[in-house]
């Protein structure tokens, strides 16, 4: 029986009794437990209305990859890219809701770690705010993780093909690394009484959950794939001596993405400590989003001025490149993502710094390999996630630990050189998330392949997934006819005498004639 149990018994037998003081204390204290109830009803609404923010922040990121995916392939692919993206948060959202969530945090009976959780298929026993919003923020890194392969397979995957995936990704692929590492079942997990080897992986946004585990997926699925026709290899399949580079059709998409999947960043980071309603809660919240910012800031110009000074070394002239600085921006945001509740600022911006090169050379890497990445989103994605996980075996200070939740007995190794514990399980939680995806993706696609859903036909790659998958550009750049400007010339100079037809009307209307 609680204490408000006890004071309600207490305060009926007064009452029949008619005893006026006790009477008195029994309305004071009765006022106490309306108002203590109040609070609490107050504290419950104020972190549903929290996750609610965060969890649409980091849903607005979907639009961010969709703009900058979009301006990053050629103008006769960008319905095709647009439309998965919207597919990513559909078939994220019902896979999360019939097993993905279920799969994620799901419970045993026992309460001990299990590989996988086998409760709450189709969120069935939720019924109050806390448990439908705790849901909608899950959904939301779902979605995130499903999008990240979009951009990667870009101009040249069946659609088809990215259904069956997304929803095979977000119901399956995911949840089982989410429950390893964030439920309190898993057997990686840092929040139960026994964590594994006496602190479990520190991942408190997804480094390596979200990031790592999708861009190994677009790994795989590259790999698989192929690069796009002409990227690497000539009609005849003989390999180019210089890799064919498409230009981005649109650099105002791109940069209005990068900064949309920045803003969400602050639903993602800070959104992440799950509560506000507390000082140490909100301690953390408003740390993640000084390390989100920081670490950003740093990636962006040290990619930038890096492949700026790399490229002036060999051709003379120095120019800057923004597609650098963009995803260097978001290599930064991932290499902190894992870290970012439990480093100091300074080493946000080391993580920023070094995020920006491993971007750079990983980069490199898949082009000399003849991996071909539409948009860069493997280096970003996956070579960074693992660097945000390591980082957090380097830099994690361990008062910052015990403020966000987590066993301060094991920090970072710079915090104590003769503890790499931390480290070991960080790297621990790499190979387990690699081994996991490449074991079960590569397979999956292997069939798509040998199904043949998985690659469009060479002559529709050709003439672009737009017009042969989805009726029609997505530009409307027909110029008017020759003889309707003509014809508004004629009448224009029947009022204002002659008039010259302006250059690049003539041009437009020569062209639509030819």
């Amino acid at each position: 029986m609680s204490k408000l149990d006890d004071i309600a018994t207490y305060c009926e037998a007064i009452d029949n009794a008619t005893v006026s003081t006790d009477s008195a204390v029994c309305g004071i204290l009765n006022s106490v437990v309306k108002t203590a109830d109040t609070v609490s009803g107050v504290s419950e609404g104020l972190n549903v209305f929290f996750l609610l923010f965060a969890g649409a922040a980091v849903f607005m990121m979907q639009a961010g990859f969709a703009m900058l995916c979009a301006g990053s392939v050629r103008q006769k692919n960008v319905k095709n890219i647009m439309l998965k993206n919207l597919l990513d948060a559909c078939g994220g959202a019902i896979g999360f809701y019939t097993v993905g969530y279920a799969f994620a945090y799901g419970t045993n009976d026992s309460g001990g770690k299990d590989f996988i959780g086998s409760s709450n298929f189709f969120i069935r026993n939720f019924s109050t705010g806390p448990d439908f919003i705790g849901w909608f923020f899950q959904f939301a890194f779902a979605a995130t993780a499903a999008t990240i392969v979009a951009g990667t397979v870009a101009e040249r995957c069946k659609m088809a093909a990215y259904l069956c995936y997304s929803c095979f990704l977000t119901g399956f692929v995911y949840p089982v690394v989410v429950h390893s590492i964030w439920s309190g079942n898993g057997f990686l997990t840092a929040f139960r009484d026994d964590p594994f080897r006496g602190v479990g992986v520190v991942d408190f946004a997804g480094s390596g959950v979200v990031h790592m585990c999708g861009g190994a997926t677009a790994l795989v699925a590259a790999i698989i794939l192929g690069p796009r026709k002409g990227r690497f290899y000539d009609e005849d399949g003989n390999p180019l001596e210089t890799p064919t580079t498409f230009q981005a059709h649109s650099v105002a998409l791109q940069i209005l993405g990068t900064f949309i999947l920045w803003f969400g960043w602050y639903g993602f980071n800070p959104g992440s400590a799950l509560a506000i309603d507390n000082p140490d809660s909100a301690a953390t919240a408003a740390l993640c989003a000084v390390t989100t910012t920081l670490a950003a800031a740093c990636g962006c110009v040290t990619a930038m001025f890096f492949d700026s000074i790399i490229d002036a070394r060999q051709t003379g002239e120095v120019s800057y490149d923004l597609t650098m600085a963009m995803n260097g921006a978001l290599a930064g945001l991932v290499g902190v993502t894992a870290g970012t509740s439990v480093v100091r600022p300074w080493a946000a911006c080391v993580i920023g710094i070094v995020a920006g090169l491993v971007y750079y050379s990983f980069s490199k890497f898949l082009v000399m390999m003849k991996i071909d990445d539409a948009v860069d989103a493997i280096p970003v994605h996956f070579a960074n996630g693992m660097w945000g996980v390591l980082a957090v075996g380097l830099f994690a200070d361990p008062e910052l630990m015990g403020v966000a939740g987590y066993n301060t007995d094991h920090g970072g190794w710079f915090y104590n050189g003769s503890d790499a514990n931390l480290l070991l399980v960080q790297v621990i939680s790499i190979l387990w998330v690699c081994a996991w995806v490449f074991a079960i993706m590569t397979p999956f696609f292997l069939l798509l392949n040998a199904l043949g859903m998985f690659r469009v036909d060479a002559l529709e790659e050709e003439v672009g997934l737009d017009i042969s998958h989805h009726r029609g550009a997505a530009y409307d750049l027909t110029a008017p006819k020759k003889e309707d400007v003509e014809e508004l010339m004629e009448v224009r100079a029947s009022r204002h005498g002659k008039v010259e037809v302006p250059k690049e009307v003539a041009q437009a209307a020569a062209e639509t004639e030819a």
